[in-house]
C-alpha cells in the first residue's frame, strides 16, 4: 500500500489523505528517492508531453517550418484555451497550409472560466484549437508534413489519422517514449488518452529516468538531447503556453526558468525534470486529485532545490476558503513525504 503524501486539514484537524507514489531518479537511473510502489505501471497522461514532442524537434520539423519559442512550448503544453494558444496553435497550422480541420484531439471548451463565458457570451463555439492538447497535435502534424514531404506525398493526406497507433508519426512518438524510458512501449499496457493517441503504463522510476535524462541529455541520442534542451528552453521562454493564466506549471516556470521543467497530468500524475540536479521526479496520487500531485511536487521541488519560496510554499500548503473567502482549511504534506524529503 502506498504512503499518504499529502493530507487535508478543515480548521486543525485532518479531513482527507491522499496517499501515492514517488520516484526521483538521476540519469544513470539511482534512486534518490523512492516512495511507495514505483514499479507499478501508471498512465502518464499529459505529464510527458515533453517526452512526446522530441520527434517534432529531432526530425527537423521544427527547424522546416520555423517554429518558435512559443510555438514549440505549446507542443508541450496542456493550455487552458485562452485566445493566445488557441492563435498559437493556429499560426503552425497556418505554416502548414493547413486549418483546425487537420487536428485530430476532438474539440474541447476552454477550461479558463472567463474565457468560457466570453465565448458564450458572443455566441461563439470551441473548435479542436481549444482542445488542451491543439499544441501537441499540431507539432504531430509538423512531423506528419516533413515526412510527407521526404517522401513525395501529399500531406494533408499523408497526415490523416495520425492518432492511430500504427501510423509513422505515431510510430516516432512511441520509440522516442521507449528511448527516454528504457522500457519497450510496444510491450506496455496501452490505452487511448483523451485527445485519442496511444497511452502508455510505465512505471513511475522509468518516467523519472526519462526526466532526469531530458535535463542532462544523459542516456539520449545526440537528436533527442538537442530536442529536450531546445523543448525546455522554449517552455522556460514562453512558459504561459505550457498552461496559461494562474496555471501552476505557468507559474512554476515563470519562477524557475531553465532550473525546472515540470508538467502535470491527468489523475494525479506529476513529471518533472531539475537539470541543475541532474535528476527527474515522477509522482502519483492514487485517488488522481490533481490539486494534491500539484502540492506533493511543490513539496518536493523545494526540498531538493534546498529553498523556502513562496510560490512552492503556497501550493505545498494550500490555504482553502470557502465561497465568502474564509479560510476553512489548507493542505500539508504527510510524515512519510516530508521525512523522505529531509537533508
Amino acid at each position: 500500500m502506498n504512503p499518504v503524501l499529502i493530507e487535508v486539514l478543515r480548521g486543525s484537524t485532518v479531513e482527507s489523505r491522499h496517499a501515492g507514489a514517488l520516484a526521483i531518479v538521476d540519469a544513470s537511473g539511482a534512486v534518490h528517492t523512492a516512495l511507495g510502489d514505483i514499479d507499478r505501471p501508471i498512465f502518464p497522461r499529459s505529464a510527458v508531453k515533453l517526452l512526446q514532442a522530441l520527434p517534432l524537434v529531432a526530425s527537423g520539423a521544427a527547424e522546416t517550418f520555423g517554429l518558435t519559442n512559443e510555438e514549440l512550448a505549446l507542443a508541450c503544453a496542456s493550455h487552458s484555451g485562452e485566445p493566445e494558444h488557441v492563435a498559437t496553435a493556429a499560426g503552425v497550422l497556418a505554416k502548414l497550409g493547413l486549418t483546425a480541420d487537420a487536428l485530430e484531439c476532438g474539440t474541447q471548451w476552454p477550461s479558463r472560466e472567463p474565457v468560457l463565458r466570453g465565448m458564450a457570451t458572443r455566441g461563439e463555439v470551441a473548435t479542436p484549437l481549444h482542445n488542451n492538447c491543439s499544441g501537441k497535435h499540431s507539432g504531430f502534424v509538423c512531423v506528419a508534413c516533413l515526412m510527407a514531404r521526404n517522401g513525395g506525398a501529399e500531406p494533408a493526406e499523408f497526415a490523416r489519422g495520425y492518432v492511430a497507433a500504427e501510423h509513422p508519426v505515431m510510430r516516432e512518438v512511441s520509440s522516442a517514449l521507449s528511448a527516454a524510458t528504457g522500457v519497450d512501449v510496444e510491450q506496455a499496457p496501452r490505452g487511448i488518452d483523451g485527445c485519442s493517441i496511444p497511452t502508455f503504463a510505465l512505471p513511475l522510476r522509468s518516467l523519472a529516468l526519462a526526466f532526469a535524462r531530458c535535463g542532462t541529455g544523459q542516456g539520449l541520442s545526440d537528436a533527442n538531447a538537442r530536442a529536450a534542451r531546445r523543448l525546455r528552453q522554449a517552455a522556460a521562454i514562453a512558459p504561459f503556453m505550457v498552461g496559461g493564466t494562474d496555471r501552476f506549471d505557468t507559474r512554476v516556470m515563470q519562477a524557475f526558468g531553465e532550473r525546472v521543467f515540470c508538467k502535470i497530468g491527468a489523475e494525479g500524475v506529476y513529471c518533472a525534470a531539475l537539470p541543475e540536479l541532474g535528476l527527474g521526479i515522477a509522482l502519483k496520487i492514487d485517488d488522481g486529485a490533481a490539486r494534491a500531485a500539484e502540492a506533493a511536487f511543490a513539496a518536493v521541488a523545494q526540498g531538493l532545490l534546498k529553498i523556502e519560496d513562496e510560490l512552492l510554499r503556497s501550493y505545498s500548503h494550500l490555504q482553502l476558503r470557502n465561497w465568502r473567502g474564509i479560510d476553512v482549511g489548507s493542505l500539508r504534506p504527510a510524515q512519510a513525504l516530508t521525512q523522505a524529503l529531509a537533508p
